[in-house]
């Protein structure tokens, strides 16, 4: 009878224990999915201003041998990325697309402009770099006229910067609920072994030596939680990349070292912290307490 009781509180445990697991691994899925939009959002905010171009329109005297001249000389710029020639031809093939063929019937000679497209570093697609940076642009005599929709570049600015307000948030949020799961999780797999607790009291255990044995078990079921969370993580990348292969040209493969390591360290961290304080409540319970 008492062996048989031993292995139904060991199967308990067990299954107390690979319940949690699970558990803890899925909210630290969750944690680890909003950590890589944080970490990313720097590399995201960087695509979008390198790929706002600036658009500067050659005199209509000017061939595309100048035009040529003056993008290669631009591009050794320190601020800009890259500089496109755009030719006449190319200009007026896209005019017709955007106002159709017969927009040229009123005019003699084409007024499509030999033009150079600019995209700029990130770091120089704001307000003030922008104030210095076109009219340097616009300083050479062959240059017509500088477009820059700078109305763009503010609202992307104030966009990129409402959305990671809204990410810090959201992860803050997300950790605290993790924090509020795991603890439950932990709760549950502690509290079925209250009896063995009562009795390392009952033969004189202090209250270090009893949450020893506990701790340890929570540093490894955090670190399994947050394998198999990162593992997960690492497959659900894997499926999205295969769909949707441009848009992980994104993303920074470090930055997915840093997002393993946070899931780690909270998983670990949270487990700890959790199992310090049910032990410590069980300790403090007094006999009554274990059967409620």
């Amino acid at each position: 009878m008492y062996k048989h009781n031993n292995r139904l509180t060991r199967r308990r445990i067990a299954n107390a224990y690979i319940s949690g697991v699970i558990s803890i691994s899925l909210v630290l899925l969750l944690t680890g999915i909003a950590v890589l939009l944080v970490v990313n959002a720097g590399a995201v905010s960087d695509y979008f201003r390198e790929t706002m171009q600036i658009s500067v329109l050659m005199k209509q005297e000017v061939d595309e041998t100048v035009a040529g001249e003056y993008a290669d000389s631009i591009a050794n710029l320190p601020y800009v990325r890259a500089s496109i020639l755009v030719s006449r031809d190319q200009g007026t093939q896209e005019l017709k697309s955007m106002l159709g063929e017969g927009f040229l019937d009123v005019f003699e000679t084409s007024p499509v402009p030999v033009s150079v497209n600019v995209t700029l570093l990130a770091e120089y697609v704001e307000k003030d770099s922008l104030s210095f940076i076109l009219p340097q642009l616009s300083s050479f005599p062959v240059v017509d006229e500088v477009s820059c929709q700078q109305s763009l570049v503010e609202s992307l600015n104030s966009g990129i910067a409402h959305i990671s307000i809204i990410l810090s948030v959201f992860i803050a949020l997300l950790l605290f609920i993790s924090f509020v799961l795991i603890n439950n999780m932990v709760r549950i797999s502690v509290y079925n072994r209250r009896f063995t607790i009562h009795t390392m009291q009952l033969v004189g255990a202090t209250v270090s030596f009893i949450r020893k044995p506990f701790l340890v078990s929570a540093v490894w079921q955090g670190l399994l939680s947050a394998f198999l969370a990162i593992a997960s993580l690492s497959g659900l990348l894997y499926a999205l990349r295969r769909s949707f292969e441009s848009l992980f040209s994104i993303f920074r493969p470090n930055m997915f070292l840093i997002t393993a390591g946070v899931v780690v360290f909270f998983g670990v961290l949270i487990c700890l912290v959790s199992t310090f304080i049910v032990v410590g409540k069980l300790v403090s319970s007094t006999r009554d307490d274990l059967y409620y």
